[in-house]
């Protein structure tokens, strides 16, 4: 033993004067370097960095992040150009006269409702079924399908039946002669709800096989079905045929999803979960809470709006559309990507990961929205007047938007910030911070309204503005505080365990 401890320096030490090849690169190299008396082969620099690179992209693009990423940014892209031929007919048709306030008023609350149910249902049930695998994970999601679809489809029925008075509590200030018009359009885009649901259901059960790309093209369906009806019957029935578009578009995605997830349906049958339907219907009780809570921020503004004047709720809701392109980006394919991601650390107690993750995210949505805030604060009227000046759609009407936007957004800082905290910590399983800071800008919003009677259009939005950005900062400041907390916790649950062993 001692003899091979004196002789192995001389053998992993060479002299440098006996070592004979070429001069050393830089380059790691492995093993032993003995002297042979032939040159030792190096591989050239731009090889090895090529290689590098090579690898690097074949791991991002083997990276369920970054799959995810690009599949809803596609779906984005598709949804959002296909969406401004969408606006740009309504404003060639409808312009900012008192039709086209009917229209936002009955179709704008279905398109946040369905938004509330499809975040509602991905947060909930997202870990839940990631938690499960193979004929297990199928069994629970048939489970849900039968609970949940009655659930939406009493909804949609309370819907129809209660539009007269749904009308008058969202839209106070709208002209009384395109109240009924208003009060059908409703009632024909309270079908879609139906689909919405469902449609989130197949969602997430698809995000827990890492499946983005049938769910992506959501948008994309709703504008093209929605240009296609309103263009065939727009001679016959008006505007009820962006009504029609809106309903046949959600229940073409529903069709989409369903047909996607049948493959990992099939699967051997497995008892069923024993877990209860009142426990299921309870389960999304704090989500559906934090996506209500922050959908009536957006809905007072609305009704706000109704009260300043003929062709303002419009005016906001083609400001809504505008800022809903950068938003989504900003928000969807970051947070529907990071979920599954954030599950599954959280539950192997890598919340350290996790926090990490998180803080990057955020950092980088906060510079990307503040640009983009910037440019299209300075840059709106040329824009505006680039995509909607034209039919029935007039100057004044550029400059009322143009007015509108300048007040609501803002709200993109805000409101994507909010957004993207309190899902990542929707999936840490710490609900009640979000919960508390997504009351803040409906309070502040509705006390903003009580003080400003009378607005300016470009006094609209500020309330909601506000609101968004300081239940953000109270959100992200919550977050820090509790931190240190929350990871001191999987330490202490894991001693006993280590005790045992």
């Amino acid at each position: 033993m001692r003899r091979c401890r004196s002789h192995a320096p001389r053998l992993t030490q060479p002299r440098p004067e006996s070592r004979v090849g070429p001069p050393d690169t830089g380059l790691p190299t492995q093993g032993f370097r003995l002297n042979t008396g032939q040159p030792t082969p190096t591989a050239p620099l731009q090889d090895a960095t090529g290689r590098t690179g090579d690898s690097t992209f074949s791991r991002a693009v083997d990276s369920p992040l970054v799959r995810g990423g690009l599949a809803i940014s596609a779906g984005l892209i598709t949804g959002n150009l296909i969406g401004f031929f969408r606006v740009a007919l309504t404003a060639y048709l409808l312009g900012t006269h008192s039709a086209a306030d009917a229209l936002a008023v009955a179709v704008g609350p279905i398109d946040t409702l369905n938004s509330v149910l499809i975040n509602t249902m991905i947060f909930a049930f997202v870990p839940m079924l990631t938690e499960r695998d193979g004929a297990a994970r199928a069994a629970l999601f048939r489970k849900l399908n039968r609970v949940f679809v009655r659930v939406f489809l009493l909804l949609a029925v309370a819907m129809m039946l209660f539009a007269p008075w749904l009308i008058r509590l969202l839209a106070p200030g709208l002209d009384a002669n395109y109240v009924g018009t208003a009060v059908t359009i409703l009632r024909i885009a309270s079908l879609s709800s139906l689909a919405a649901g469902t449609a989130a259901l197949h969602a997430a059960f698809l995000f827990t096989h890492r499946r983005f790309a049938p769910t992506a093209f959501h948008q994309a369906s709703l504008n093209v079905f929605t240009i296609v009806a309103a263009l065939s019957l727009w001679r016959v029935i008006g505007v009820f045929g962006f009504a029609i578009g809106y309903t046949v578009g959600a229940w073409v995605q529903l069709g989409i999803v369903y047909f996607a997830a049948r493959a990992s349906l099939r699967l051997e049958t497995a008892p069923e979960p024993e877990v209860h339907w009142r426990d299921l219907l309870t389960k999304p009780g704090s989500f559906l809470l934090y996506a209500v809570l922050l959908a009536l921020n957006v809905i007072v503004t609305r009704a706000y709006a109704t009260h300043a004047g003929p062709g303002m709720a419009a005016a906001l809701d083609y400001s809504m559309r505008c800022l809903n392109v950068p938003l989504a980006y900003l928000v969807n394919p970051v947070s529907n990507s990071l979920l599954p991601e954030i599950a599954r650390l959280r539950s192997r107690f890598q919340l350290r990961r996790a926090f990490r993750l998180i803080d990057k995210t955020i950092a980088l949505v906060a510079l990307t929205a503040v640009a983009s805030c910037a440019v299209g604060i300075a840059l709106r009227e040329p824009v505006i007047r680039l995509m909607f000046e034209r039919g029935s759609f007039t100057a004044q009407s550029t400059h009322l938007v143009s007015a509108v936007f300048l007040g609501f957004a803002p709200s993109l800082i805000g409101w994507s910030l909010l957004e993207l905290t309190s899902r990542a910590l929707f999936a840490l399983d710490r609900p009640w911070l979000p919960l508390r800071a997504v009351a803040i800008p409906v309070i502040f919003n509705l006390a903003f309204v009580l003080l400003v009677r009378k607005p300016e259009p470009q006094w609209i939005g500020v309330g909601a503005s506000l609101g968004f950005l300081i239940a953000f900062l109270l959100l992200f400041t919550l977050m820090r505080v509790t931190r240190r907390r929350w990871l001191e916790q999987p330490e202490r649950d894991s001693r006993p365990a280590l005790k045992t062993t």
